[in-house]
């Protein structure tokens, strides 16, 4: 028993000292305005996007170039309206 114990409690030990990532990501579109997303697997290359990592910052010199506009559900922005994906 004491080993089927220390068996569990190493591999639950391993488990917690993985690191937990969630998968996120930057999407801009060639207007500038970019947003946060789960998925990116349903964004197709005609939609004209740039999907970026999730720690992706702009330069301080691209202030004017870039805005955040986050928005819910599937979709992305274009010619300032969100386009729902289905």
């Amino acid at each position: 028993m004491k080993g089927v114990f220390a068996t569990v409690f190493g591999a639950a030990c391993v488990l917690t000292l993985l690191p937990v990532t969630a998968s996120a990501e930057i999407v801009c579109n060639r207007e500038g305005d970019c947003w946060h997303v789960g998925r990116v697997d349903h964004f197709r290359p005609e939609f004209g996007l740039t999907i970026r990592p999730d720690n992706w910052r702009w330069a301080e010199h691209e202030h004017d170039k870039y805005r955040w506009r986050e928005h819910e559900g599937r979709g992305y922005w274009r010619d300032g309206r969100w386009v729902e994906i289905h």
